[in-house]
């Protein structure tokens, strides 16, 4: 079997645009006419994907899964980390979850999720020509060195060359690359073959002599400078992405105004994805109640890993009462996905601790269903027709919970094997576990057509748009292309051989 060629792009830092880099050489070896894979052995996030295994993924392989032209695999990512509270999170193996564990917890399954990393790994190996490896966070971090299976550890069992990827945007870039090298082993030193520096803003030329310094200073080439690039429609990794400090759009009464509640725990934020991608579509996430939350036309309540505690906000910090008083408001609606489902019912409980010491909480009591939290999860794929316009649907459930609706109550979607989620009588708030609700062109655009034909306003939408997933591959394409414009692409591929 010939030998598989590998790349593995590790970080100075969290955020500092591994997994797009990552991304973007899926799609240029695939473009090469190469059968790639990507991997990740490790990945923290609350942003995952259902495979058709019936596993959990990170949305980061997903994406580098779909620049590949693959369908996603549990062997992509074989640990994800779910956090569900600041000192503890979900195990996520090979797609299934193992339970609830510390850190200290965690990290006395070191052999055996080596193991599980190794044996994923070897799977690809087998099916693949190349493999493009991700690290997580800062490959740098000394404390966590003996627990490392990840970055350089993860580089030294797969015998991957690694580029190191620094943002220059965030400042102090000569301090994260020099820096990183000074505290690593002399073997992992070695293992560097060069770096890629990205988030450039501004005129390269003026950085040029910076580039000759950290060559100089390394004895190492920089493959490329990466001007910030926003021109593209892919799923970003976790919710570190929504980014607080700016300030939401203000609602135009030209446009479908969409507000969505920034949850403490907010799970699957690419949900909304699609949505902020329409054109006739304001959409802010709000922590902060607005001055005049009658200003948007629609409100969503998002997925969550803590549903307890996010509803225990949503009460002390009065949007359990906003959402009330909107849902009361002439011609707007609400609707709740996954967790944000579970918290728009009478009352969630959780018998078995799952999330915490409390028992059971009231919910905000818009939809007449009960929850309860399990020890079992529900992953799958599901599609069927909402009940609302008679659109197609489909997407994955993720949930812990099992909800109960009273006798009268009305389903929101009714899926190839059987009705799901529910809506209140008056058909304007409505809840499902279904997640990529909105990736269905169909379903998105009689949504937003209902929505304007309410505030009268005379949009019309075909119910025949582009589905989310289309726009995604050209993104891959134009990503591909900016760092071939930028970056050595032919001096990077040719370390992998």
């Amino acid at each position: 079997m010939p030998k598989t060629s590998k790349i593995m792009f590790l970080g100075t830092g969290s955020d500092v645009g591994k997994s797009i880099t990552a991304t973007a050489f899926c799609r240029l070896l695939k473009q090469r006419g190469r059968r790639v894979a990507p991997f990740k052995a490790q990945n923290m996030s609350n942003n995952s994907y259902v495979t058709l295994e019936g596993g959990e993924i990170g949305r980061a392989q997903v994406a580098q899964a779909e620049a590949c032209g693959l369908t996603p695999s549990v062997h992509m990512n074989p640990i994800l980390l779910k956090p569900n509270s600041d000192l503890g999170a979900q195990v996520v193996l090979h797609g299934k979850p193992m339970g609830n564990y510390s850190a200290a917890a965690y990290y006395a399954l070191k052999s055996r999720l080596k193991d599980a990393v190794r044996q994923s790994f070897r799977y690809l190996e087998e099916d693949y020509e190349a493999i493009v490896l991700e690290g997580a966070g800062s490959c740098a971090e000394v404390n966590l060195r003996e627990h490392d299976i990840v970055n350089f550890e993860m580089a030294r069992m797969a015998e991957a060359p690694v580029v190191l990827v620094a943002d220059i945007d965030r400042g102090g870039v000569f301090a994260q690359i020099i820096g990183t090298l000074e505290v690593i082993s002399k073997e992992e030193r070695e293992r560097v073959a060069g770096f890629i520096i990205n988030k450039f803003r501004g005129d390269p030329r003026l950085f040029q002599a910076g580039m000759e310094y950290i060559e100089q200073r390394t004895g190492k080439p920089v493959f490329g400078l990466v001007p910030v690039f926003t021109d593209f429609t892919i799923d970003a990794e976790d919710s570190m992405s929504l980014d607080l400090s700016i300030a939401p759009l203000p609602p135009r009464m030209d446009k479908i105004n969409i507000a969505v509640i920034r949850l403490p725990h907010v799970s699957n934020f690419t949900d909304l994805a699609a949505l902020a991608h329409d054109p006739d579509v304001v959409l802010n996430w709000l922590e902060q109640q607005p001055a005049n939350l009658a200003d948007y036309d629609l409100l969503i309540l998002p997925g969550s890993k803590n549903t307890m505690g996010d509803m225990h906000w949503l009460q002390e910090s009065g949007w359990r009462a906003a959402v009330r008083r909107f849902a009361d408001m002439a011609g707007k609606m609400v609707i709740g996905l996954c967790g944000g489902f579970q918290m728009l019912g009478r009352e969630i409980r959780d018998p078995h601790g799952m999330e915490g010491r409390q028992q059971q909480i009231q919910g905000i009591g818009l939809l007449q269903v009960e929850t309860r939290l399990e020890n079992s999860k529900i992953v799958r794929h599901a599609a069927g027709l909402d009940r609302l316009f008679n659109a197609e649907v489909r997407g994955y459930e993720i949930h812990m919970g099992s909800t109960t609706k009273d006798r009268d109550v009305e389903p929101f979607v009714t899926l190839t094997d059987g009705p799901e989620g529910a809506c209140n009588h008056t058909g304007n708030v409505l809840g499902t576990y279904l997640h990529g609700l909105f990736d269905s062109a169909a379903f998105r655009d009689k949504l937003l057509t209902h929505l304007a034909a309410r505030k009268g306003l005379p949009l019309e939408k075909t119910g025949l748009g582009r589905d989310y997933w289309l726009e995604k591959e050209e993104s891959y394409d134009r990503l591909a292309r900016h760092f071939e414009r930028f970056v050595d692409v032919a001096g990077v591929l040719n370390i992998m051989e």
